[in-house]
C-alpha cells in the first residue's frame, strides 16, 4: 500500500514539503558532482527512491530523510562507475568528436560562474585548501543551514565528527583567510 491509498492528504503534504527542498538538494548534489546535469539526475533519482520509500519514512525530518538518500544515491552510483568504467571516444577523451570545441561558457555551471563573480579569489581559495570532508561539513552547516544532528544524517557519521570536521574546517578557512590577506567585503 502507497503514502496515497492510506493517506491522500498526507501524500499530498508529503509532497508539498518534499519538493520544498528541491533547492537544497540541487546544491548538495552539485557539491558532490561538479555538473550541473548529473546533480539534476542525482536529485531526480532521489526523489524517485523516496516516493517509492515514503511509506517507510519515520520521523519528521524530512530534510535530512532526504539528504541521505541523495547522498546514499551517489555513493551507489559512485561504486557503480569504479565497477563499470565508461568507454571515452576514440580520441582518449570524451571531447566532442571532430576535435570541435565546445562554445564559451556550454558546460560551465551558472551557479558557479556566479560564485565566481561574487566570492573573492582568496576565499575560493582557502575554500579549495579544505580537505573534502571539513569543507563538506562547512557548507552543510554555513551555507545550507543544517543542524549537527542533520549533517551526521546526511554524512553518516556520529555528531562528536561533524563537530570536530566542522571545528577544524572553520579554524582552517579563517587561517587560511587571514594567511591571503583576504579582507570581506
Amino acid at each position: 500500500m502507497t503514502i496515497e491509498q492510506a493517506n491522500p492528504d498526507g501524500a499530498a503534504k508529503y509532497a508539498q514539503e518534499a519538493a520544498g527542498y528541491r533547492p537544497l538538494l540541487f546544491s548538495a548534489a552539485y557539491q558532490m558532482t561538479h555538473n550541473p546535469a548529473d546533480a539534476e539526475d542525482l536529485v531526480q533519482e532521489t526523489y524517485l527512491k523516496a516516493h517509492e520509500h515514503c511509506a517507510s519514512f519515520q520521523g519528521a525530518h524530512l530534510r535530512g530523510w532526504l539528504s541521505r538518500i541523495l547522498t546514499n544515491t551517489f555513493i551507489n552510483a559512485y561504486h557503480s562507475r569504479k565497477r563499470h568504467p565508461e568507454v571515452l571516444g576514440l580520441g582518449g577523451d570524451d571531447s566532442p568528436p571532430g576535435g570541435a570545441a565546445a562554445p564559451a561558457g556550454l558546460g560551465r555551471d551558472p551557479a558557479q560562474e556566479v560564485l565566481d563573480g561574487l566570492l573573492d579569489e582568496g576565499l575560493q581559495s582557502a575554500l579549495r585548501s579544505l580537505p573534502p570532508p571539513n569543507l563538506r561539513a562547512v557548507l552543510l552547516a554555513d551555507v545550507e543551514g543544517y543542524s549537527y544532528k542533520e549533517i551526521a544524517q546526511i554524512t553518516g557519521s556520529p555528531i562528536g565528527t561533524v563537530m570536530s570536521r566542522l571545528h577544524r574546517g572553520r579554524q582552517s578557512l579563517k587561517s587560511a583567510l587571514l594567511e591571503s590577506g583576504f579582507q570581506p567585503r
